[in-house]
C-alpha cells in the first residue's frame, strides 16, 4: 500500500479504498486537542529501534509478542497490564515524555464489553488517534468495539486451530500471500468475533476466512521446517473464497483484520505471534514499518541523536518489585522476572542504551542490602566406570543403600524409562551430613490479599532440632534467598555430565500458584505446600554409560570425606545377583492389610460429565481458550509398604521422569511414575520444556497400536490442545528468555510408553542473565498442560468447578542444585499416600471440541496404571 501523510491530512491507500481525511473532519466525539501536551519526539529518519508500549490483558501468549517485537523492534516493548495504568499515566509516558512510537494491545480472555476485561485500551484507542496501534484478538475485538461495532459468539469456538486467510493487500499485509492454498495460514484462539455487518464506515475489512474453514490434521514432527506446506494437500474443498459484497463480507465470511480510515489503527482476530502461525514475523516488520513512515510524515525530518528515556518500569508479572538487585554486587539491573531484595522508590525511570541495547536505571532508587549470609561450598566427588549393571542396576543400589528403615527420609529421582534418550541420570540420597536438612511449608490459613502469600516454614537440621519461622513473602522468595546466598567454585564440577551436585530436592504443590500470579486459592490442601530435602550427599547413575557417581558437598575446608569412602565400600561389596533386603524389623512391612472395594472418585461420572460441560460453556463465551479440568480418587491403606509400591509401579509404568519421595515426620511418600519435564534449567543456561497434551491408550495387538498412535498423531482436537500448551509456554518461557532465543524444536511427537501413547512438544530459550532460578521457575508454574490458557483465568476457573485441593498433583517434582541448575517433573501417574491414605488425581484438557464422555474416559485412561499397581499391590 502506497500511504502518504502530512501535518494536516491522513492518506491510507488499501486496495481499491482510499480515503483523505483532514485533521478538522474527524467526527466531534473522537476529537482530542494537542493543547497542554508535547508532540512526541522526533525519531531518525530511519530508527535503529521501535519504542512499544505492549498493553497485557492479563494473557498467556503476550510475552510471545514480547519477544517478536523485541527483535524485530530492535529494543523490548515496556509490558503494562490493562489496569495497571491510569490514562494519566498513559498520557504523560505517551505526549508529555515521548516514550513510545506505537501501542501493541494484547489478547486476552473474555470480551471488551467488559471493562474489567479490557481495562484501558478502550480509552487508549479512542484518544490515542495520532498513535500507530495494533490490537491482536481481543485488541481487534476491542478497535471494533470501541467504533460502535457489535461483539457477537462465533458460530463456533475456533482455539489452537488453523485457517487460511485472504487479505486485501494493505501495508499490515506486505510481501505476505493472500487466498487458497496461499500459504498465509493462521492460529485462531477466539469464541467472540466482531460482527461485520455492524461495522461502522470508518473501519475497513482487510482480511477474512470461512466460519468452517479450519485445517484438521495439519501438524506434525515436521511442521515447523516444512513452515505446514503439506496441509493444503490435506483440503477437498476447491471453490474456497467466494465473491465480497460491496462491504467486501459473505455471510459464509469471518472478519480476521480490520483498519481505521484516518487513524494508524489496526487489528487482526488471529495471533501472528503463535508458533504455527505462517507470516506471523511478517506482520509484525510491516506494522514497525507503518510507525517509522508515519512519524517520517508527521514529524519534522531532523534527526534526533541523543538517547531516549524510557519513562516507565517494565513490568515484572508475578514477581513484585520491577527494579532488583544483582547479587553480590549492590548494581542494580533491570528486566523481566529478575531478582529483588531491595525496596524501591517511586521514582522509576528507564533509560535506553541506544549503542548497547540494554536497559538501565536513570533514577537511582534506594534499596536494603542483602541479608543473607553466605556459604562457601565444596564438591567431591568419585566415579566407578560401567558399574551400575555390576550391582543389580538402580532399583538394587538404592534398595542397598537406602532401602533399610522403611527409606525414611529418602529420595529418588528415578530415570526408569531411558529408551530413546528421554532420560539418561537416577539421583538417589538420605539423611547425610552437617548440611542436609528439611524443609517444610505450609501455605497460611488466612484468606485476605495481604497475606496470601505468607506460610509457615518448619526446618528440621542434621541433629535433629526444628525451628518454624513465618514467611511473609512467601516460599519460592525463600528459596531463591537460600539458592543466592551460595558460594562455589565452577571448577568443582567441570567434569560432571550431569547437572546436580547437590542442593535442595523434593516438590512444590500446585497450591503455591497463588506466589506466581493467581488470585487465590479455594480449595486447602491436606499435604505440605513443599517440602524437600537439603541432600548434600548423593548417588548418581550414568544410564547411557552405565557409570555410577558419589558426591559430597561441605562447607568451608572441612577435609574429612566419611560417606565417600563408605558409600564406596558398600557400592564395590555388592553383588551383581543381591535381591532387595529390608531390615529385619521391617518385615511385617510386605504384609499388606486387605484392601476395601476400591479407589473412590471425588466426582461420579455424571458429575465430571457436568463439569466438562461448563468448562465448554466458559470457552464458548471466550473467558478460556483451554481449561485442564482435574479430579482425585482416593483409597484407605493403612500401614502400605510405600517402597515395595514403588517399585512396584516402576517396573509396570517405567517413565523418564518418576520419582520416590519419602518425608517420614509428615507420614508422607510419594510414588510417582510421570512421563512429563515441567522444566529444566542446565549449566549453559538453557531451560526447557516438554509439555504433554494427547493421550491415547495403547492397542492390544501391534496393528491396533499402531493405528491409535496415527490417530492421535492427526487428531485436530489433540493438536489443538497440544498447540496452546506450547504457545503458552512459548510465552513462560519469554519473560525469563533472551529476545528471540525461545524456539519449538520439537513439535507434536508421539512418544509411547507402557500403556498409553502421548503427545509432547519441546520448547528452549536461553535464560538471561540477570534472572535467577527461582525466577524461571515463577515465570511458569503451575505448568501450562495443567492449567490451561489464558493460565490466570483459567485457573482462576478451574478453581471454583473443583471440589479439592490437588494437593502436590498438577505439581512438580525435582531439584534445585546449589548452583542454579534445576529440573522438575509434572506430578501425573502419581500415587501420593499421605496419613494411610493414597490419592490419584487424573483430569484432561477441555477445549471447544471435547466430548463429555470422551473427556471421562480419557481422566479414567490415565488414572489406569497407578490405581492398577495399588490394587496389585497387596
Amino acid at each position: 500500500m502506497n500511504c502518504t501523510l502530512c501535518s494536516s491530512s491522513l492518506e491510507f491507500a488499501c486496495s481499491s479504498v482510499e480515503v483523505v481525511m483532514s485533521s478538522h473532519m474527524v467526527p466531534r466525539h473522537l476529537e482530542r486537542s494537542f493543547e497542554g501536551k508535547k508532540q512526541l519526539e522526533e525519531p531518525r529518519k530511519k530508527l535503529d529501534f521501535v519504542r512499544t508500549l505492549l498493553i497485557d490483558n492479563y494473557d498467556s501468549y503476550t510475552y510471545n509478542i514480547y519477544q517478536e517485537l523485541s527483535v524485530i523492534n530492535g529494543a523490548p516493548p515496556v509490558v503494562v497490564q490493562n489496569d495497571e495504568w491510569t490514562w494519566k499515566e498513559i498520557n504523560h509516558f505517551l505526549y508529555e515524555e515521548g516514550a513510545f512510537d506505537n501501542i501493541v494491545i494484547s489478547p486476552g480472555p473474555g470480551s471488551p464489553t467488559c471493562p474489567a476485561d479490557i481495562g484501558i485500551c478502550l480509552q487508549v484507542l479512542l484518544e490515542c488517534w495520532d498513535v500507530p496501534v495494533l490490537g491482536v484478538c481481543l485488541g481487534h475485538q476491542a478497535l471494533g468495539y470501541v467504533h460502535g461495532a457489535r461483539i457477537v459468539h462465533a458460530d463456533e469456538p475456533v482455539h489452537g486451530r488453523l485457517s487460511e486467510i485472504e487479505h486485501n493487500g494493505c501495508r499490515l499485509f506486505d510481501d505476505i500471500p493472500s487466498g487458497w492454498n496461499s500459504g498465509f495460514k493462521v492460529v485462531r484462539y477466539h469464541s467472540l468475533v466482531i460482527d461485520a455487518e455492524s461495522l461502522p464506515e470508518q473501519l475497513i475489512p482487510i482480511a477474512w476466512t470461512l466460519s468452517d474453514n479450519t485445517l484438521a490434521g495439519a501438524y506434525g514432527s515436521q511442521a515447523l521446517q516444512d513452515n505446514l506446506e503439506s496441509i493444503s494437500r490435506r483440503l477437498k474443498n476447491e471453490n474456497y473464497w467466494l465473491c465480497s459484497h460491496a462491504n467486501g463480507m459473505q455471510s459464509r465470511k469471518v472478519l480476521m483484520g480490520v483498519m481505521h480510515a484516518t487513524r494508524p489503527h489496526y487489528g487482526v482476530q488471529f495471533h501472528p505471534e503463535s508458533v504455527a502461525t505462517c507470516h506471523g514475523k511478517q506482520i509484525f516488520k510491516n506494522f514497525r514499518e507503518i510507525t517509522e513512515d508515519y512519524w517520517l510524515r508527521m514529524r519534522s525530518p531532523r534527526i534526533n541523536d541523543k538517547k531516549f528515556h524510557y519513562a516507565a518500569p517494565m513490568q515484572v508479572p508475578h514477581t513484585g518489585q520491577p527494579f532488583r538487585e544483582a547479587p553480590g554486587n549492590g548494581q542494580l539491573v533491570n528486566g523481566t522476572g529478575v531478582r529483588h531484595y531491595g525496596e524501591a522508590s517511586a521514582s522509576r525511570q528507564l533509560e535506553y542504551d541506544v549503542d548497547k541495547n540494554s536497559f538501565g536505571i536513570l533514577d537511582m532508587v534506594n534499596l536494603k542490602p542483602v541479608s543473607a549470609a553466605y556459604k562457601f561450598l565444596k564438591l567431591r566427588w568419585r566415579k566407578f566406570d560401567n558399574l551400575a549393571s555390576q550391582v543389580g542396576g538402580a532399583r538394587n543400589i538404592f534398595s542397598e543403600l537406602y532401602g533399610k528403615n522403611k527409606a525414611e527420609n529418602t529420595f529418588w529421582l528415578d530415570s526408569s524409562s531411558t529408551e530413546k534418550g528421554r532420560a539418561r541420570f537416577s539421583f538417589m540420597g538420605g539423611k547425610g551430613g552437617s548440611l542436609w536438612k528439611q524443609v517444610t511449608f505450609r501455605l497460611s490459613d488466612h484468606s485476605n490479599e495481604a497475606s496470601k502469600y505468607g506460610g509457615h516454614l518448619l526446618v528440621e537440621d542434621a541433629e535433629g532440632s526444628i525451628s518454624s519461622t513465618y514467611l511473609d513473602e512467601g516460599f519460592f522468595d525463600f528459596l531463591d534467598k537460600e539458592l543466592l546466598s551460595f558460594c562455589y567454585d565452577e571448577k568443582d564440577y567441570a567434569g560432571l555430565p550431569f547437572d546436580f551436585f547437590g542442593g535442595f530436592i523434593g516438590y512444590i504443590g500446585y497450591d503455591l500458584k497463588v506466589e506466581c500470579g493467581a488470585v487465590s486459592n479455594l480449595h486447602k490442601s491436606r499435604t505440605p505446600d513443599a517440602c524437600f530435602f537439603f541432600a548434600d550427599s548423593l548417588v548418581v547413575i550414568d544410564h547411557k554409560f552405565d557409570d555410577v557417581y558419589i558426591l559430597s558437598i561441605y562447607e568451608g575446608s572441612a577435609t574429612k570425606s566419611t560417606w565417600l569412602d563408605d558409600t564406596e565400600q558398600k557400592l564395590v561389596s555388592l553383588k551383581a545377583s543381591a535381591t532387595i533386603k529390608l531390615d529385619k524389623n521391617d518385615s511385617h512391612a510386605a504384609k499388606i492389610p486387605t484392601f476395601n472395594a476400591g479407589f473412590c472418585f471425588e466426582k461420579s461420572k455424571e458429575q465430571y460429565t457436568r463439569d466438562v460441560k461448563n468448562c465448554l460453556k466458559y470457552i464458548k463465551d471466550g473467558e478460556s481458550y483451554e481449561l485442564c479440568l482435574t479430579t482425585q480418587t482416593r483409597k484407605s491403606v493403612g500401614k502400605i509398604d510405600s517402597l515395595g509400591l514403588y517399585l512396584h509401579l516402576r517396573e509396570k509404568n517405567p517413565a523418564p521422569y518418576a520419582a520416590w519421595l519419602n518425608f517420614s515426620k509428615e507420614n508422607l511418600c510419594i510414588c510417582s511414575s510421570s512421563p512429563e519435564r515441567f522444566l529444566r534449567l542446565d549449566r549453559n543456561s538453557v531451560l526447557e520444556a516438554k509439555p504433554i497434551k494427547g493421550t491415547v491408550a495403547r492397542g492390544a495387538t501391534p496393528e491396533e497400536d499402531q493405528r491409535l498412535k496415527l490417530q492421535l498423531q492427526y487428531s485436530e482436537k489433540d493438536q489443538a490442545e497440544n498447540l496452546m500448551i506450547v504457545d503458552l509456554l512459548r510465552n513462560d518461557l519469554g519473560r525469563v528468555c533472551e529476545p528471540g532465543s525461545v524456539h519449538v524444536p520439537h513439535l507434536m511427537d508421539v512418544e509411547s510408553y507402557a500403556t498409553v501413547h502421548t503427545m509432547v512438544s519441546t520448547i528452549r530459550g536461553k535464560k538471561r542473565s540477570n534472572v535467577s532460578a527461582v525466577d524461571c521457575v515463577k515465570a511458569a508454574f503451575p505448568g501450562g498442560s495443567m492449567t490451561g490458557a489464558p493460565k490466570l483465568r483459567s485457573m482462576e476457573l478451574l478453581d471454583s468447578i473443583e471440589s479439592c485441593s490437588r494437593g502436590i498433583y498438577s505439581g512438580s517434582i525435582g531439584f534445585f542444585s546449589y548452583n542454579q541448575t534445576f529440573d522438575l517433573n509434572i506430578v501425573i501417574r502419581t500415587v501420593v499416600i499421605h496419613e494411610g491414605e493414597a490419592s490419584i488425581g487424573a483430569g484432561g484438557a477441555i477445549v471447544a471440541l471435547s466430548n463429555p464422555e470422551d473427556e471421562y474416559e480419557e481422566m479414567i485412561l490415565k488414572t489406569r496404571a497407578p490405581t492398577k499397581a495399588v490394587m496389585e499391590f497387596k
